[in-house]
């Protein structure tokens, strides 16, 4: 709390403390009248004492200080002395912010005792009862707020709120049962023991009550949507049945058919879903949510046409993050190779969260168009705002280079970086990677180990030193002993896999190695790692079956160089 605050409740503090002089009040004066009978308070008449202001001042100092236990002790003092239920109320809520349950209660039970008729003064005291695991008493209180509120539909629509601390959750459903049980003819009882039930794990129970609520209301959308959500837990397709039966009979519950949608989205059943979502633009006209999202579902069918015609509905409805349907609309000009429209959809992003990607896809076009200096230079302009974005646009900057076969400046470049960024693991692991491209295997070493001192978890640096020593056929014990390190920090790694399916290959257990070998390549039929298998299974003498391989991998690599070197080195 800041001290303007402070000056704003002071005089608040003054007038339900101070008593004005009996002269002063004229017989029958409204002001008092209405001071005194709003809310029904049992407001006091004393006199401001300095202890009751010093206490004042010192709990709001203690609080915008930061230190809510010593304004609790302050508050609650107050109120006990002053016995104004406006003051009891702040203590009590001082105490929960400090977390002490014994001063909110007694602050509670204060602002009760002179305010009985306060719904917010019984839930409070009953949420605290609930989790000091008080329920008895707390059960004296749900009645009066029973008695208090004006419809029971809606002390049941927050009974489980209250409750909801309460370990003991079968113990809760016995007692919202209880209850409800007046009030049978009421849905929201059978909702409360509905929630309640499943809060349990009584599912079925759950499931009953559920039934009968939307007898009771068959068009209560909230209902129906909690009842679809108790369905998911025994089964998806028992949600997805009913979510599509109460459409056809509310087919303008648009907030239930935003939940189908994404209930159907979570089964990557995207064609339904994205139906679901166009009929929410049919009853909800201009959404545009609904249009992005029938946007970003029609990408994953790979249906480019309707993806680019929701975009720029959701533009023209005025979605609020334009920067990001730029983005999209450029995602999808690439995969349709129109790739001046998706440079310049790019390049339009200005802001948010896809700015870097944007930016990033608008630099690999460039570079891919053959403008590679052009690219360079704009991810080098990016504003970044640590250096952790900066080794980002660093490594992207150096894949655009690898993809243009240019090693050494890859090399130079990530040289150049680690100058003023030494430490950074990405960057010693490109380098080092780069290294190998341009047969400097000595740095290629170094920044490995220097990475494996900085993170001995780093389990490709393991891996990519232990391979290297295993392709040069040196030190061939250290590397797999390297490769076996990497295998206990990622034992499903296939790449790591395959590397240890090569070092014992090197080191002549051709069964062994193609043992891992075969299944890496199981796990991801990776080019390389058929290259690997292939060359295994030939010096095996199964050259038919590495042949198969080779060929059935290459038709989905042709352009890789390292499975094309393979196939030349053994078939002429």
């Amino acid at each position: 709390m800041n001290f303007k605050f402070l000056g704003l409740l002071l005089p608040f503090f003054l007038v339900a403390c101070a008593q004005l002089p009996e002269k002063t009040i004229a017989k029958g004066d409204k002001q008092e009248e209405q001071m005194n009978k709003v809310g029904q308070l049992r407001l006091p008449k004393q006199d401001l004492t300095a202890p009751m202001l010093f206490d004042f001042l010192m709990g709001e100092t203690a609080l915008q200080r930061g230190d809510p236990d010593t304004a609790s002790g302050r508050y609650l003092r107050l109120a006990e002395t002053t016995q104004d239920p406006r003051i009891a109320k702040r203590a009590t809520e001082v105490a929960l912010l400090a977390r002490k349950p014994i001063h909110a209660l007694r602050a509670a039970r204060i602002w009760i005792e002179l305010d009985s008729s306060s719904i917010l003064a019984h839930q409070t005291i009953v949420a605290i009862l609930v989790s000091r695991s008080r329920i008895d008493e707390a059960k004296v209180y749900l009645n009066r707020l029973l008695g208090l509120e004006n419809d029971p539909a809606s002390f049941f629509m927050k009974l489980n709120n209250l409750l909801a601390r309460n370990a003991d959750k079968i113990g809760t459903l016995k007692l919202v049962q209880k209850f409800a049980k007046p009030y049978s003819k009421i849905p929201e009882s059978h909702f409360a023991i509905a929630q309640a039930a499943s809060f349990a794990g009584q599912f079925e129970t759950a499931r009953q009550k559920m039934k009968l609520v939307l007898a009771l209301r068959p068009d209560w959308e909230m209902a129906a949507i909690y009842n679809g959500r108790i369905l998911h837990h025994s089964s998806s397709a028992n949600a997805i049945d009913f979510y599509e039966d109460y459409l056809k009979s509310y087919p303008k519950a648009n907030q239930l058919r935003i939940i189908f949608a994404r209930l159907l989205l979570a089964e990557k059943n995207y064609i339904m879903a994205r139906d679901q979502f166009q009929n929410l633009l049919v009853h909800s006209p201009g959404n545009p949510n609904a249009a992005l999202s029938i946007g970003l579902i029609s990408i994953e069918l790979l249906d480019f046409v309707t993806a680019e015609e929701y975009f720029n509905k959701a533009l023209a409805f005025g979605y609020k993050d334009s920067n990001s349907i730029r983005f999209y609309l450029g995602n999808v000009y690439e995969k349709t190779n129109r790739l001046d429209k998706a440079i310049k959809a790019y390049h339009s992003v200005e802001q948010g969260n896809q700015f870097f990607p944007a930016q990033i896809r608008y630099a690999y076009l460039l570079s891919k168009q053959g403008k590679l200096n052009e690219a360079r230079k704009h991810m080098q302009e990016l504003p970044v705002k640590n250096d952790q974005q900066r080794v980002y646009l660093i490594i992207t900057e150096a894949e655009f280079l690898r993809e243009a076969g240019a090693h050494q400046e890859v090399f130079n470049l990530l040289s150049d970086s680690l100058k003023k960024l030494p430490d950074y693991p990405e960057l010693l692991y490109d380098r080092a990677m780069a290294a190998e491209q341009i047969g400097k295997t000595d740095i290629l070493e170094k920044d490995l180990r220097k990475l494996i001192q900085l993170n001995p978890s780093h389990a490709h640096a393991h891996n990519a030193l232990g391979y290297s020593f295993a392709e040069h056929g040196t030190r061939l014990p250290e590397a797999l002993e390297l490769i076996e390190k990497a295998i206990k920090l990622s034992p499903e790694d296939p790449y790591i896999i395959d590397s240890l399916g090569w070092v014992h290959y090197r080191m002549g257990n051709l069964d062994k190695g193609i043992g891992y070998l075969k299944q890496a390549f199981i796990m991801k039929p990776d080019p390389e790692i058929a290259a690997h298998l292939g060359e295994v299974l030939w010096m095996q003498g199964t050259k038919k079956e590495a042949e198969r391989i080779w060929r059935s991998t290459i038709k989905h690599y042709p352009d890789n160089e390292v499975l094309r070197n393979t196939m030349k080195k053994f078939i002429p």
